[in-house]
């Protein structure tokens, strides 16, 4: 009973913090190109370095949602000695 309550009073908690944790203040939105705007906190990017940085690991995080899906909803293992084989046919 008690860990039910615990887990109501948290999930609660988090959804009350969330919009402040996802959108950025007022005083960071100052600070941000247009781009960003609203998203991150902090002083928005400075060089074109940090462009360049961005860029590479909202590459790497859109690829890897991509796979993800992709191997999730049509995985291809088809060979007769795949190691999944070794349970399901467990006897």
């Amino acid at each position: 009973m008690m860990y039910k309550k615990l887990r109501y009073f948290i999930t609660l908690g988090v959804l009350l913090l969330m919009p402040m944790a996802v959108g950025a203040c007022p005083v960071c939105e100052k600070q941000q190109p247009a781009i960003t705007k609203g998203l991150t906190h902090g002083a928005g990017p400075e060089s074109n370095w940090d462009w360049v940085i961005i860029s590479v690991i909202t590459l790497i995080t859109i690829l890897t949602f991509v796979f993800s899906l992709k191997y999730l909803i049509k995985p291809g293992e088809k060979g007769n000695n795949h190691i999944k084989h070794l349970i399901i046919n467990n006897e």
